[in-house]
């Protein structure tokens, strides 16, 4: 045992001695890096070779993000609900009636009877025509009248109108000729109700999603059948004949309020509403059931009384109102001051570069309350064209589309 202990100390004593003499080394240097070798004169022939780099990830370049264009400047896609049926008819003839920028002068259709109700009287034949004005009158009508404004020339008077305040509106004019308020558009038949249904289903949907909306709600009225009814929204029949001497019933297909009235919440949100929709709807019908509201009414009363009872009405704000008004009852002085198309189209309209408006007042985005013009401007601007400022407004939907820096 003694033995084997002292042959390993001994041994280790050893390696200690060996390790205290063995020199200390620097550390290893760093691989050069790799280099091509450049080809010499006798390498000329033979391929270059290049030592294999490790795989790295490239670097992300900063791309510009491109701004979005400003928005464009169209009439709105709610209204071409708003004076759409639900069936598609054939165009109506032009009817000559008198014709009022201050009133609607489009006929409307009652929505509890489909009789024709009008604000002014159909212009008779023997005036129309140019023969002798000696003969009866229809009701409402005088020899006056023949040289009066009617739904034959409110168009043109409007247009030449707009033309004497400001020239720069006849390029506008010339290249986008307005069916809204021609003749044919002026015969259309309107449903008030329907129209304003319409504008509900249409609130924060596409167009697209507001037609197949419309269509799955008529569809759940399609077996219902109109009740029988003598009055004419709280009138005799006769007092409509005096307006209008040959009311054309039309075959419903739009439901009337009592209909609507007749189906709870839950069905009508069956055709896609959502409850707020179909609370909305459901009240409106009950304004017109109750004769609150009424095609005569709308047909008659002054703009400021017009707007103050359908704004009243829950889910109707101004600008459906204001575009109810215009596109609907084809009342020809009304100026929406809060669409943002109409200001972009007026600030184009008098000069301004709305391109470089796009991102806020200031060109920072930072103005939240920004605005193309101000509605002060706008207000000043649109009341020089009085009383057809309906018209002004649709121009200017259009104004961008067309070049008007030669009337400048």
């Amino acid at each position: 045992m003694a033995t084997r202990r002292s042959a390993r100390l001994s041994a280790l004593a050893v390696a200690q001695l060996n390790d205290a003499a063995a020199p200390i080394l620097p550390p290893p240097a760093p691989a050069p890096k790799s280099r091509k070798r450049k080809a010499s004169v006798e390498d000329e022939g033979a391929p270059a070779t290049e030592e294999p780099q490790l795989p790295s990830t490239p670097q992300k370049r900063k791309v510009s993000k491109k701004t979005a264009p400003p928005p464009a400047t169209p009439t709105p896609a709610a209204a071409a609900l708003l004076s759409s049926p639900a069936v598609q008819k054939p165009k109506p003839a032009a009817v000559s009636r008198l014709a009022d920028p201050n009133k609607t002068n489009a006929p409307l259709l009652s929505p509890q009877t489909s009789r024709v109700v009008s604000s002014s009287p159909i212009r008779p034949r023997d005036i129309r025509d140019g023969l002798s004005p000696s003969k009866p009158q229809a009701p409402g009508w005088t020899t006056k009248d023949s040289e009066s404004t009617t739904t034959e020339n409110i168009l043109e008077k409007a247009c030449a109108h707009l033309i004497a305040i400001d020239p720069r509106m006849k390029p506008l004019i010339d290249k986008h000729p307005c069916r809204v308020f021609s003749p044919e558009g002026l015969a259309e038949q309107i449903d008030p109700f329907e129209s304003l249904v319409s504008s509900i289903i249409s609130q924060q949907v596409s167009g697209a999603a507001a037609k197949s909306i419309k269509a799955k709600f008529v569809a759940l009225f399609e077996e219902e059948d109109d009740p029988p009814s003598d009055q004419e929204d709280g009138k005799e029949k006769k007092k409509t004949q005096e307006n209008d001497p040959t009311p054309t019933p039309t075959k419903r297909r739009f439901p009337t309020p009592a209909h609507i009235l007749a189906k709870d919440l839950p069905t009508l949100r069956t055709a896609g509403l959502s409850q707020r929709k179909a609370e909305y709807i459901h009240g409106l019908a009950a304004k017109f059931a109750s004769g609150e509201l009424s095609a005569s009414l709308l047909a008659s009363a002054p703009y400021e009384e017009l707007v103050a009872k359908l704004v009243a009405v829950r889910g109707l704000g101004l600008w459906t109102v204001e575009m109810f008004a215009c596109f609907a009852l084809k009342r020809m002085d009304v100026f929406s001051l809060g669409d943002l198309g109409v200001q972009r189209g007026m600030a184009a309209f008098v000069g301004r570069d709305v391109k470089k408006l796009k991102n806020g007042g200031n060109g920072n985005g930072k103005d939240k309350k920004w605005k193309y013009m101000s509605e002060a401007e706008m207000r000043e601007i649109s009341e020089r064209f009085r009383p057809y400022r309906s018209l002004f407004m649709w121009y200017m939907w259009r104004v961008e589309e067309t070049d008007v820096s030669t009337m400048e």
